[in-house]
């Protein structure tokens, strides 16, 4: 968005330095779409979430929900950013910080939390995420992201290589993620115990110090939704700065509609391989494409609803998304 380009800092490669206050200033973007059935356990999670801290602002960017989204942040004291359609995630979160950055509260706080509205801020989890950033460098901080019944969600994730596709497609991604740094996905439970840095990491909840976010600019919309995150976090990597990751701040979070919805199964797998191509040469990214077609094609002859249409979408460019659907709420 015009309004979010100008945050990005003229430079080299190495991230400015940013002093975070005795007591960390942050603010709150929450990106919502219909999403009334949860959002209000989520603001109500915000104010003990960021005990420890100083909560300036929060923000609720609206993808033109016809739910009572709008409504019920406005009565939660959020401040509304209608975006007038389904624009995507990474659209939102444009939009929240460019109202920060318009009302100057960009410079009034040290980092800003972008949340689904699914999640739930345990105690402390976004003072926790502020003081993993007072460490030179890191300008990515994310949570241990668990399910409702407190199990732990593999979160972390490794550089997508072709390496690592190829072995998800053979073997499956669960598998892969446990043996030495094969998968994309970190599924051993003993890398959930203790903080460190990632590649990336699901883009559900994460805080992000302002320093970074001058310097990194918007998010990409292109990507409508699934794979913003990864050029982010790969982003900031190429310019200098770290994503760490810190398991004393716990974020309850529901989602996992990607694994049911086949129409949304086929644009992360699509945006899997855009963003590969983007970042690779031609011979690599022919590779990671045949690699993940494989493991599509394994999956749908298993009859697996999701994996029949990521191929298709994959084989025919014609079929895949090229905007998100602007319905109504059921």
């Amino acid at each position: 968005m015009g309004a979010a380009s100008s945050m990005r800092l003229a430079g080299s490669s190495r991230p400015p330095e940013g002093r975070m206050s005795e007591t960390p200033r942050i603010a709150v973007v929450v990106v919502t779409y219909n999403s009334a059935r949860v959002l209000a356990d989520c603001l109500e999670s915000l104010p003990a979430g960021a005990r420890g801290a100083d909560l300036v602002k929060v923000v609720v960017a609206d993808n033109a929900s016809c739910d009572e989204s709008v409504p019920l942040a406005e009565r939660a004291g959020a401040t509304v950013v209608r975006l007038g359609r389904n624009a995507g995630y990474a659209a939102a979160i444009n939009a929240g910080v460019a109202a920060l950055d318009r009302e100057g509260l960009l410079d009034r706080v040290d980092a800003v939390a972008v949340l689904n509205p699914d999640c739930r801020a345990h105690e402390g989890a976004l003072a926790r995420l502020a003081a993993a950033l007072r460490v030179p460098g890191r300008g990515i901080a994310v949570p241990r992201l668990v399910s409702p019944d407190g199990h732990t969600h593999p979160s972390l994730r490794r550089a997508p290589t072709v390496r690592g596709a190829l072995a998800e497609a053979l073997i499956g991604g669960r598998l892969a993620g446990r043996i030495g740094r094969l998968g994309e996905v970190i599924t051993d439970p003993r890398r959930y115990l203790v903080p460190g840095t990632a590649a990336w990491a699901t883009g559900a909840a994460l805080l992000v110090s302002v320093a970074a976010v001058r310097d990194l600019g918007p998010w990409d919309e292109s990507f409508l939704l699934y794979s913003e995150e990864t050029e982010f976090a790969l982003r900031a990597a190429d310019r200098g700065w770290t994503l760490w990751y810190e398991p004393e701040s716990v974020v309850e979070h529901i989602g996992g509609e990607a694994n049911v919805n086949p129409v949304l199964a086929a644009l992360l797998t699509v945006n899997r391989v855009r963003l590969f191509r983007r970042r690779r040469g031609p011979v690599s990214s022919l590779a990671f494409y045949v690699a993940v077609v494989l493991g599509e094609a394994l999956r749908a002859l298993a009859g697996r609803r999701t994996a029949r249409a990521s191929l298709v979408a994959l084989l025919r460019p014609s079929r895949r998304m090229r905007a998100l659907p602007q319905q109504s709420a059921t």
